[in-house]
């Protein structure tokens, strides 16, 4: 959360009918007869959505009186842009969602291929009766009319299986946003696990307070923090993901991009229930160059939580570990915070671990005594691209990585549980080549690393499998918002002949900056013109086999 964009002029670019030239890979046309338009709304009677046809959410849709949405496997949901269509499942409803590996759901961008961009829509909102630590009857954020939290830890809001949600994250308000998947008090009666959530314009997951558990989650190129918890949320998660693109992150005034934040609540207060969420298997990766500015902290605690992270590894951010206030500092002396079992790779001696300022517990101490600080980045044996944003992105380690072995469920944390996957390796997955409970590569088939070259127009078409690795990738402006000055950043996969054009929120060409110069492979970096005035842009960068644009904003 905690993020300003500007939300008018993403609006002018839908108006404006903006069309970069024709994407290498030919989209049909989706048949009107196919096309299910959901108005503003509430869902108040139980409800089927079917993959024969393709939903396209305009504006904030709710499931509401008890009733429940039945997504069919193979679903493809839309949200359009200029409503900011959204789906929230208030208190008492239920969604169910459970697609398949072979038959993923899909909620993404209404735009069409090469136009899609973080916060094109809102996103998934479930609201439940599970505990949380606000007073009185609180009102999830996002700008959405939806009260959450109650008294029964074991509520159910339903299934959530199988499911992507692509380029959601619209701000409402400052400091209002709504996330890729928001939980609200979720009970632990509900089922989730496989969820990707990609390109999201603030939190890829965030939970309000909540009891549900989580497994195999993925949050991909998001905007501000991966993972989020506040107001008590005190759940379980085994093995989740996130890979982040170095070039986006919270531009905002005062915001800061971590993979964990974790809050009690905003004052820092002993309202209970406390956040106490236990997460294990958990890998955390930046790649490695230039880091945007807001870049900050793998594990950002603060505000007297006592969340739990154990056997996970952490790569890229440019500080480890941030124990932010004397509560929280106070929640890791007493291990009620705890971080055990866990590798932090790459990370200068002063960036391991700190506090905020004036403070004078020992967080390098803390971590250090039952972590692992000193492996470099090349010495975990990733695999060759698993930092790469391909569409073929493979997040396991070589067989002989150090990530091998070492996690443990000891702490007593986990005494008596039995959600928990009591597996050796840490991390998200297990090396290749590895046998045994857990050591599947649990990403295969029904993810997708490169959604803005998807159609989507077909309805049941959800599988993102490819010929080739595509010519274009990792395509970023930074910094975003700009002042003036700022660089295009993409790579190539193959030598291409290039064409950058820049345009104005009509569609106008304002700016050349190569005309089919011939690039070789790997990263290429290109200046912006400084010149341009306040206002929002595109630039499009073409190859003879593809196409990308992506959004940026000048702000003087």
């Amino acid at each position: 959360m905690k993020k300003l964009v500007l939300p008018v002029l993403l609006a002018l670019t839908a108006a404006a009918g903006f069309a970069p030239a024709a994407l290498a890979q030919t989209c049909t046309s989706t048949p009107a007869s196919a096309i299910v338009t959901v108005p503003a709304s509430t869902i108040t009677t139980n409800t089927t959505w079917t993959n024969d046809k393709i939903y396209v959410l305009d504006g904030f849709v709710y499931v509401d009186n008890g009733a429940t949405l039945t997504i069919q496997p193979g679903t493809i949901i839309k949200g359009n842009l200029a409503t900011k269509g959204s789906l929230i499942i208030r208190r008492g409803a239920k969604i169910d969602a459970r697609g398949t590996a072979a038959q993923p759901i899909v909620f993404t961008s209404n735009q069409p291929a090469g136009q899609r961009a973080a916060g094109d829509w809102g996103g998934l909102i479930i609201c439940g009766a599970a505990p949380q630590n606000l007073a009185g009857d609180p009102t999830i954020e996002g700008g959405v009319v939806a009260n959450f939290g109650g008294n029964n830890p074991a509520d159910n809001s339903g299934f959530l299986q199988y499911v992507r949600i692509e380029f959601p994250g619209v701000a409402f308000l400052p400091n209002n946003e709504i996330n890729g998947l928001t939980l609200g008090a979720v009970g632990s009666g509900t089922t989730i696990d496989h969820v990707q959530v990609s390109y999201s314009g603030d939190d890829s997951f965030e939970w309000f307070g909540g009891t549900v558990n989580a497994k195999y989650l993925i949050a991909f190129r998001g905007t501000d923090d991966d993972f989020d918890t506040d107001n008590g949320y005190s759940g379980k998660v085994q093995f989740g993901v996130s890979l982040r693109d170095p070039a986006v992150a919270d531009f905002a005034s005062g915001g800061a991009s971590n993979g964990f934040e974790s809050d009690n609540d905003v004052n820092s207060s002993t309202a209970t229930p406390q956040t106490s969420a236990v997460f294990s298997n958990m890998s955390v990766f930046v790649p490695s160059g230039t880091l945007a500015t807001p870049y900050a902290n793998a594990m950002h605690i603060r505000r007297n939580s006592s969340i739990s992270i154990f056997n996970s590894v952490f790569a890229g951010h440019p500080w480890g570990l941030l124990l932010d206030g004397s509560t929280t500092q106070a929640n890791a002396a007493a291990g009620t915070l705890a971080l055990q079992n866990n590798v932090l790779a790459g990370f200068a001696t002063n960036r391991k671990a700190r506090v905020n300022s004036g403070a004078t517990y020992n967080a390098k101490q803390f971590l250090g005594a039952t972590n692992d600080t000193t492996l470099s980045v090349a010495g975990l044996l990733l695999g060759a691209n698993n930092f790469s944003m391909a569409w073929n992105t493979n997040f396991q380690p070589q067989a002989g990585s150090p990530l091998a072995s070492g996690a443990a469920f000891t702490n007593a944390k986990f005494s008596g549980d039995t959600f928990f996957d009591r597996v050796s390796f840490r991390g998200a997955f297990a090396p290749a080549g590895a046998t045994g409970t857990g050591t599947a590569n649990w990403a295969t088939g029904w993810t997708n690393f490169d959604p803005q070259n998807s159609c989507y127009s077909a309805p049941g078409a959800v599988l993102s499998a490819k010929d080739e690795v595509p010519q274009l990738n990792r395509l970023g402006v930074y910094p975003n918002p700009t002042a003036g000055a700022a660089t295009l950043a993409f790579e190539l996969l193959r030598p291409a002949a290039v064409t950058v054009r820049v345009l104005d929120v009509t569609g106008r060409t304002v700016a050349v900056l190569t005309q089919g110069q011939r690039l070789s492979t790997g990263q290429q970096e290109l200046a912006l013109p400084s010149t341009l005035k306040n206002g929002l842009y595109t630039a499009q960068v073409q190859t003879e086999e593809s196409s990308q644009a992506v959004r940026f904003v000048v702000s003087k």
